[in-house]
């Protein structure tokens, strides 16, 4: 579980960076995420090369399939940015679905074990898993922490914030959301890679527009713009999400009447009760109401402090008069 966690917090942290810095609503981020899970699959059985020649082929295809829709679908903005991108995963979806010869169709793509090194094998190596998906996600953040740190990410934020003022200044915005787009797809693919290990398997699911959404949750669960806030979001979720589903199926769930009992069976329709809570209760996430908790408390010691400093000011003031 704990191997997961850090799987899906990976994920939204590359959300983060995609929603958070450049202010880009996606609904098709999910589809990077499953080029990464189906790559590493579809290289090893298709091509029968070794893991360490997979990944970085896999990730060749995610900076691909992110180039040509992230070009595509940054020709707009706004709700039809975001209507493209759901469109590019509903077809991706498609594909993986009807494809049964070369994806697996519903039942989904296997890891080719037989190519993969055996210390990443089996139940007796999930150790070794837990650490392959902790450097997934400490890579990912770097990278995120980079992005927003540097010239790039600078002029990301400016673009979110007025897009038009940069235009003027001379600068190219297309050009830093685009790359900004392509850097997040990437983190999320290196996310799918870490998944296909992880789960030795993946399924249509992890292309469609429904784990972007869910991710989507994870990110507004955790905060919007804190990159913290995302790893928190994503393994709160991921708990919440397994625990509801054996809270669901227990005996005292069932022996509440009907109208109790058909809500709270669906894990769903408590994580939506959550999320819906956590919007109007807690508008910044997590991690925003900790930083605003944070902000007033400095907010409050340094009046405290300035009170001190008069105080003593007028101290001074007292005894320098009588003295004269």
């Amino acid at each position: 579980l704990l191997s997961l966690c850090m799987v899906y917090a990976a994920l939204a942290l590359s959300y983060s960076l995609l929603l958070g810095t450049s202010g880009m609503l996606s609904f098709g981020h999910a589809l990077y995420f499953g080029a990464g899970a189906y790559g590493l699959g579809l290289v090893l059985k298709l091509l029968q090369v070794p893991l360490a020649l997979g990944i970085p082929l896999s990730l060749l295809g995610g900076l691909v399939i992110a180039a040509f829709t992230g070009s595509v679908a940054m020709r707009v903005s706004g709700i039809p940015f975001a209507m493209v991108t759901l469109a590019f995963a509903q077809a991706g979806s498609v594909l993986v679905r009807r494809n049964q010869q070369v994806t697996g169709g519903e039942e989904g793509l296997r890891l080719p074990v037989e190519l993969v090194p055996d210390w990443l094998v089996g139940v007796v190596n999930t150790r070794n898993l837990y650490w392959v998906c902790l450097a997934a996600l400490v890579v990912i953040y770097l990278v995120v922490l980079w992005v927003d740190r540097s010239r790039l990410g600078h002029l990301a934020q400016a673009t979110r914030e007025n897009e038009l003022r940069v235009q003027v200044l001379g600068l190219r915005p297309y050009s830093a959301k685009l790359i900004v787009f392509v850097v997040a797809a990437l983190c999320a693919s290196l996310a799918g890679i870490a998944y296909m290990l992880l789960q030795s398997g993946t399924q249509p699911s992890s292309v469609g527009a429904d784990l972007t959404i869910t991710v989507l949750v994870m990110v507004v669960l955790g905060g919007v713009g804190f990159r913290w806030g995302a790893i928190v979001g994503g393994v709160l979720y991921t708990i919440l999400d397994q625990r509801l589903k054996v809270l669901a199926r227990s005996e005292w769930i069932d022996a509440l009447p009907g109208w109790l009992h058909i809500p709270l069976s669906e894990p769903l329709f408590l994580l939506g009760v959550l999320f819906i809570l956590v919007v109007m209760f807690l508008p910044g996430g997590i991690a925003g109401t900790v930083d605003a908790w944070v902000r007033r408390r400095r907010g409050e010691r340094t009046r405290t402090q300035l009170r001190q400093l008069d105080d003593t000011t007028d101290v001074v003031d007292d005894a320098v008069e009588a003295r004269v």
